[in-house]
């Protein structure tokens, strides 16, 4: 559980090469490549430099890798911002990295990602037609994601606004559980948490509703404009507008709920920043979390019986049910060796692991063809599987700007928030200062990619 932590927790920040500059070559090799598809390697061992997380590319699949491939050789490094921003900039980048579709405008517009189109064309085993529609948000056609060339590949991915919670803290506290095909409007869930926050001495002993506040703002609030019917960004996606009455009720509902106490906050934060350690004590009724969460309860036999998903709430009268990150990797367009980490690529993406994770319910699969191998043996996954089911029919990918990053935006949201439930700003002027600052920030990085 330790390990999904961490990796979740990545998510927030997994643009890894937002903000640095364009890499130039590859330059740790043991051998040499073609750079086409098809082109194969020039013969000897090839040295495929991967940045990624161990909990994820194992070691046991790296083994299984090179077995099947006796010429390529994994130097695995650990996925680190710095390091990688620090390689990009000498022109030494791995040859695949570990990054997020959602927010990859930023790394495709900079021209740091390759096309993956003419690899997909070819290949009998990454194929676009078995593409689920989350990879689209890796797709750049040179001013917006959503079409055009593939430019990296998501291993697995979650629809991040939907519902967990405990049915026997709603019981003690007489709450009607939540419905598994209706979605709850953020007004009611907000209501329903204060209902079910236990305290004592004037501190919350059960939260009502974790929001996983340490790990991303900007993705939820942006769900919550869309849920409106609003835009986010202008149509060059180089201004936003938080004061717009969407703008507004989405920053008013997270001020009210900071001011309620009922969930942790960055001014009320958990110390493992994170909810699940306080939900598996059942000290938290409801977490907002993908899909994911549910292989955290595989070996807790104890709450089996007392977990349920529920949809994504909404606000406003469109239902809209994003990923916040979707994983994946991507080939850097200055790799040395594109063939074979596209080699990689296919085993990593549609081979043994990936059946392995879709097997486990750790994620939702980012293939079609892997879908049915999802878990449904124990009660709560054959639940938690139907509501998964059926929300994909309100999967939809969030805007993503070129010229801002999402560690960014959430950091200047927080500091507004944190000023707005303090009572040191109104929510309007919450709203103004986050538009100014994100609007700056946006000026800013549209001077830079041009």
């Amino acid at each position: 559980m330790n390990s999904e932590i961490t990796r979740r927790r990545f998510l927030a920040r997994s643009a890894l090469a937002a903000g640095g500059v364009g890499a130039v070559m590859s330059g740790c090799d043991a051998g040499t490549s073609g750079s086409s598809p098809g082109g194969g390697s020039g013969g000897g061992t090839v040295t495929l430099t991967v940045m990624y997380n161990n909990n994820e590319l194992t070691k046991e699949h790296i083994a299984g890798f090179e077995k099947d491939h006796p010429g390529i050789r994994i130097e695995f490094i650990q996925a680190e911002a710095t390091r990688l921003n620090a390689m990009l900039a000498s022109g030494n980048p791995p040859d695949l990295v570990r990054a997020a579709a959602v927010g990859s405008a930023n790394t495709n517009a900079r021209g740091l990602a390759a096309d993956l189109t003419p690899y997909l064309e070819k290949s009998q085993i990454l194929r676009a037609d078995d593409l689920l529609g989350v990879n689209d948000s890796f797709r750049w056609d040179g001013s917006k994601i959503g079409q055009g060339p593939y430019y990296g590949i998501v291993k697995d991915w979650s629809q991040d606004a939907t519902l967990w919670y405990n049915t026997k803290l709603f019981d003690q506290a007489k709450v009607p559980h939540l419905s598994a095909t209706e979605p709850v409007g953020h007004d009611e869930l907000l209501a329903i948490g204060k209902k079910l926050t236990v305290r004592s001495g004037g501190k919350a002993q059960v939260y009502g509703l974790g929001l996983e506040w340490a790990w991303n703002l900007w993705a939820p609030i942006m769900t919550m404009i869309l849920q409106q019917g609003e835009q986010v960004y202008s149509d060059d996606l180089t201004k936003v507008d938080l004061t717009t009455p969407a703008g507004r009720r989405a920053i008013g509902w997270y001020v009210e709920f900071g001011r309620a106490g009922i969930g942790p906050t960055s001014l009320n934060p958990l110390p493992d920043g994170a909810d699940l350690t306080t939900f598996l004590a059942k000290r938290m009724a409801i977490t907002q979390d993908g899909y994911w969460f549910g292989g955290n309860f595989v070996k807790e036999a104890a709450l089996q019986g007392s977990i349920a998903m529920a949809p994504a709430p909404v606000m406003g009268d469109k239902r809209v049910s994003p990923t916040y990150a979707g994983v994946g990797a991507y080939i850097p367009a200055k790799a040395k060796h594109k063939d074979e980490a596209w080699k990689l690529m296919e085993y990593f993406m549609a081979g043994p692991p990936a059946e392995e994770r879709a097997k486990s319910g750790w994620g939702m699969p980012a293939l079609k063809s892997l879908m049915p191998k999802l878990p449904q043996e124990l009660p709560y996954q054959k639940q938690s599987f139907q509501v998964a089911q059926e929300e994909l029919k309100h999967a939809a990918p969030l805007p993503d700007s070129p010229y801002v990053t999402n560690d960014k935006c959430n950091s200047v949201i927080d500091k507004h928030l944190q000023r707005a439930i303090k009572n040191q700003a109104s929510v309007e002027a919450a709203c103004r200062a986050i538009t100014d600052e994100i609007n700056k920030e946006l000026k800013q990085g549209k001077e830079q990619i041009g």
